[in-house]
């Protein structure tokens, strides 16, 4: 997918690029699959703000994913491919043969008219297909990769993820994630053959403090810049810095600073992800 720029007409498109729409081939039309989210804007229950630098951005709907690939032994069309406001990859809209339609990701090389399945073996390993780990050969790239069996995909899910199958141990399957993380992940679990598409997208250049608003980012202000009273990093005569180490406006540590919580599932952790 090309990255597209502009002519210099502003000073923000200038450096302003943004993806090719070319590869999309319809707008949302399935009203059953779309879903409009309440914009919380950092806020929690009590209207406080608890994620700050947030806002709502401008309006879209949401479009439900069938990140389950639970439809068996039921060939799928893909239809339309699609954009989708709320993820940075493409979604595919799949008719499957029994008139049932869903969306999923769309995978790096699928594309409208291209047939796929979800089984838990015997498939051909074709891009979109969904299997259980234990029947995907090793070496193979796969996305949308299940933490518990039935729960749907939780890794890999962004544009232009992907995992690869490293090896079996008995019950688990090895896998390196894409944060090159090493983790045993049991074979029971789906996962789809292939990499999420739009692997361009972290190469766009936003251009401009308008175009973060519209996707509900709002400014963030230096700690250097406040008062001591709102910020360790505040005070003092003209630029200092404040003589520590950088930390939250609450004084934790934000550079090399572990904050993981233990969890059960660090115990399949083969290799942690590189520094």
């Amino acid at each position: 997918m090309a990255i597209k720029t502009y002519k210099p007409t502003t000073p923000s498109r200038r450096y302003m690029t943004n993806l090719d729409s070319g590869d999309i081939t319809a707008k949302a039309s399935v009203r059953s699959l779309l879903k409009k989210l309440p914009a919380h804007a950092g806020r929690n229950s009590n209207g406080r703000i608890t994620s700050r630098h947030k806002q709502a951005g401008a309006k879209k709907l949401y479009r439900i994913i069938d990140f389950k690939r639970d439809k068996f032994g039921v060939e799928g069309t893909v239809a339309t491919v699609e954009y989708d406001p709320y993820r940075n990859c493409r979604i595919c809209l799949v008719k499957y043969t029994d008139g049932d339609r869903r969306y999923i990701l769309q995978p790096k090389g699928l594309s409208v008219g291209d047939k796929i399945m979800s089984a838990e073996d015997g498939l051909d390993i074709k891009t979109g297909n969904a299997m259980k780990l234990k029947s995907i050969p090793v070496g193979t790239l796969v996305h949308n990769i299940e933490l518990n069996p039935g729960q749907g995909g939780k890794f890999a899910r962004s544009a232009g993820g992907y995992a690869q199958i490293m090896g079996r141990d008995g019950k688990y399957v090895s896998l390196r994630m894409p944060s090159s993380e090493m983790r045993y992940i049991l074979g029971e679990c789906l996962a789809t053959v292939g990499t999420v598409g739009n692997e361009d997208f972290a190469n766009i250049v936003i251009g401009k403090a308008g175009r973060s608003r519209h996707l509900g980012i709002r400014p963030q202000t230096r700690g250097s810049a406040m008062n001591p009273i709102d910020h360790p990093h505040g005070g003092g005569e003209g630029k200092t810095n404040s003589g520590r180490h950088p930390v939250s406006p609450w004084g934790m540590p934000t550079k090399g600073y572990k904050t993981r919580k233990k969890k059960s599932s660090d115990r399949l952790i083969i290799t942690k992800r590189k520094k």
